[in-house]
């Protein structure tokens, strides 16, 4: 089976560098990414023997230089702030280290290119008092829209995110047509193909992201919960992505339509993943952070079973309710035509409704009934 038409060249680029992790299946990465394992051992071998730029057909330096001048530090300085205008010196020393250089002070890059002109004084922004990260990959990805930008042809593109809260992995950067939330169910279906299930999603309050447990994700096993309102900094990773997309993509190129933005996009969201050192990862790259999720998406699931003493009830097609006790009790929306299960709690008075194992809203008996 071919690669996908579009951004052809970043798919192989993700899968090699997925698929050359430690303890990575590589048929279930196939699957997902839509190839067949012929195609994927085709590439995998062109990457190993190519190196890092076998995809792109570029020159490629030598791992190691030990004959290397300062001149030719400096020519290489100017050349990474040239291909990439917004990376700093610690950004650009770490790509001299991995080029094999023996790498100057970040304040000597600096210094070379304040010396050339390279350096646009821009106003000092706070970094935040502390961090809190996930222990591993896929416990909780961060989503949100950032904002919408105009196209050259009249219309908005907008720019729809998921990163990893654990490696800053951007998992999703999609051109979008609006805000809604089927165009939100599409992307994020297309980025559970490749890279499996998560624990957990957080976004803001916004409307395209439903009402939680009315999500048809939800069904999977994925939980959404929403942030503090008017606290982005719950967000702070997803909110500083933007950042940097909007300093390194948006600030240098304007787009015709989505399709060139989408473009430009997947080009870089692999040097964002794989290329781009980051600072709060010790200048590292998200990738070496990163891995798939072992729950990959289920194409259909089976109806679950349950065993006496569970109270079993179907909700309805077209209403999100079922009876119990002679009253109504609403269930999410994601749960039409599902049997689920009613048992008690610790509480009394108090009932879960279950689908399979998994809790999905709480009968209590004391208050008025929901419907």
């Amino acid at each position: 089976m071919p690669w996908k038409e579009v951004s052809a060249m970043e798919q192989r680029r993700e899968f090699v560098a997925l698929a050359l992790q430690a303890g990575a299946n590589r048929r279930e990465l196939c699957r997902r990414f839509g190839i067949s394992p012929p195609t994927a051992y085709k590439w995998l071998a062109r990457a190993v023997v190519g190196g890092r730029d076998w995809a792109a057909a570029l020159s490629r330096r030598p791992q190691r230089s030990p004959g290397r001048t300062c001149a030719e530090v400096e020519a290489f300085v100017l050349k990474v702030r040239d291909a990439h205008p917004a990376w700093g010196a610690r950004k650009i020393a770490r790509c001299l280290e991995r080029e094999g250089f023996d790498p100057p002070a970040a304040s000597t890059v600096h210094a070379i290119l304040s010396r050339h002109g390279r350096i646009v004084e821009k106003d000092h922004r706070g970094s935040a008092p502390g961090r809190f990260e996930y222990p591993a990959p896929n416990l909780l990805w961060q989503m949100d829209f950032k904002g919408h930008k105009p196209l050259t042809s009249g219309k908005r593109c907008h720019p729809l995110t998921v990163v990893d809260d654990h490696s800053r992995y951007a998992l999703c950067l999609a051109a979008c047509a609006n805000q809604q939330g089927s165009t939100v169910q599409a992307s994020l279906t297309h980025t559970f193909r490749h890279y499996g299930l998560p624990n957990t999603i957080l976004v803001d309050n916004g409307t395209p992201w439903g009402h939680g447990r009315d999500e048809p994700w939800t069904r999977f096993g994925v939980d959404l919960i929403h942030s503090r309102p008017y606290h982005p900094q719950t967000r702070g990773k997803n909110e500083r992505f933007h950042r940097t997309l909007e300093d390194e993509v948006f600030a240098f190129n304007s787009f015709r339509d989505l399709a060139q933005a989408q473009r430009a996009f997947d080009r870089w969201r692999n040097i964002y993943n794989t290329v781009r050192p980051h600072q709060a990862l010790g200048q590292d790259v998200p990738l070496s952070r990163y891995t798939p999720s072992p729950r990959p998406m289920p194409e259909r699931i089976s109806a679950p079973e349950y065993n006496a003493p569970d109270v079993v009830r179907a909700v309805g097609t077209t209403k999100s309710y079922i009876s119990f006790k002679g009253r109504l009790w609403n269930v999410p929306k994601a749960f039409l035509g599902e049997r689920v299960a009613i048992r008690p709690l610790n509480h009394d008075g108090q009932y879960g409704v279950f689908f399979a194992a998994r809790q999905i809203a709480i009968i209590d008996l004391r208050t008025k009934s929901d419907v």
